[in-house]
């Protein structure tokens, strides 16, 4: 199908049967402040309209559209983005648009209607639903026997589906035609590596094994005898440090939780190595570079101990994100939600693909790292795959 007849076609499909939700992703420019916008069809006043939510690095948007009316809108977003999901009553509809704007349009037709609730401020609708017991979260302590979230433990529940939901938008990147690899190095009470397993495997049915790594035995042997007890039988736990890990096979997700200051750098290091298709990374606490940063131009947030040691946290992250960037990642910086250290992180999100980086982008990653006097841990690991670094 040609470009230029790709807004037509949807329309008309539109008119066909109306869309249920959908989310239209993949920005064109890695610059753009417009991430991801989520779609979904709501009655208000008794009339159907399409509502946009626009999803930006630091903010949402919202913005209803009488359904209709709403042509106009995917004009500018098909130019915009390069991936296009959309459920509709009776079929799913996957877009992919090139670099060169070539479009590639599958449409599947579903067994039966779905039913749509067209309903506006409806609750949140969980990846994991709070109504449904699920064995992995009674055996956690999350839900009671009967299916109940425990009030205790109802942040951990919203936090267990944060991270669902990401690795939901990660399925594109994982391979089809093989066994997936996942290490969760720092995996610790593992409420997380459960949650990923069950997604993954139990309701996607997806091939896959995952090794979760910590350094407390303890805490390995708890896991495991849990998984024994679900019957997680693609699941382990092991003693150990990413940096010494041994493994002949590529690794395909790699996720790290509050790895300490340059253990996150390590397990990124490996993820690199590994050319792993999918990286989530919460950094914990961040030293680094807060004994390294010596600029005349910052001295005025510098000399403020506070004000110094949140920068450096941001500029850490940052270097990571770039660094990663420069070495084929489309890279980003989202918040996660985790109760038990801080109301509100920053996670590393990275899906690898290929991209070579432009020599403006190394220069600026320089220009970046040489005000500041950094050394940073990560640029050693992998500066032999960034020619120029």
């Amino acid at each position: 199908m040609e470009f230029a007849q790709l807004s037509r076609r949807f329309t008309e499909k539109m008119e066909e049967e109306i869309l249920i939700q959908g989310t239209v992703s993949q920005a064109r420019l890695r610059s753009q402040a417009l991430k991801r916008v989520k779609l979904r069809t709501v009655e208000l006043k008794g009339k159907l309209h399409l509502q946009f939510e626009y999803q930006y690095e630091e903010r949402m948007q919202h913005k209803n559209i009488e359904y209709e009316e709403s042509g106009e809108i995917f004009d500018e977003l098909f130019k915009q983005f390069r991936q296009v999901h959309v459920e509709f009553e009776q079929s799913t509809v996957q877009i992919q648009i090139s670099k060169k704007y070539k479009v590639n349009w599958k449409e599947s037709k579903s067994k039966q209607k779905k039913e749509a609730q067209f309903l506006h401020n409806r609750p949140k609708n969980y990846l994991l639903n709070e109504n449904i017991t699920y064995p992995f979260l009674v055996r956690l302590g999350v839900q009671s026997k009967d299916g109940k979230v425990r009030a205790k433990y109802y942040d951990k529940f919203k936090q267990i589906n944060r991270f669902v939901e990401l690795i939901d938008d990660s399925l594109d990147y994982l391979p089809k035609d093989r066994q997936i690899r996942i290490l969760d190095f720092g995996s610790g009470k593992s409420y997380l590596t459960f949650a990923l397993y069950h997604y993954l495997h139990e309701e996607k049915g997806l091939n896959i094994k995952v090794t979760g790594l910590d350094l407390k035995k303890e805490v390995i042997k708890d896991c495991s005898l849990i998984a024994r007890d679900l019957q997680y039988d693609k699941l382990n736990f092991e003693i150990g440090n990413i940096h010494d890990y041994k493994e002949t096979d590529s690794i395909d997700m790699v996720v790290t939780l509050h790895a300490c200051d340059t253990a996150t750098d390590m397990a990124l290091a490996q993820a690199v190595k590994w050319r792993s298709k999918v990286i989530l990374s919460v950094p914990c606490c961040q030293q680094e570079l807060r004994g390294q940063i010596q600029s005349k131009e910052l001295e005025i947030m510098l000399k403020h101990g506070l004000i110094k040691e949140h920068f450096s946290a941001l500029a850490t992250d940052s270097i990571r994100a770039e660094l990663l960037s420069l070495v084929g990642y489309d890279t980003q910086l989202v918040e996660f939600i985790d109760m038990e250290h801080t109301p509100k992180n920053t996670l590393i999100r990275a899906y690898y693909t290929g991209n070579e980086p432009k020599t403006r982008d190394i220069e600026a990653y320089k220009d970046f790292r040489n005000l500041l006097h950094a050394k940073p841990f990560l640029e050693k690991e992998i500066a032999d795959r960034v020619q120029g670094l």
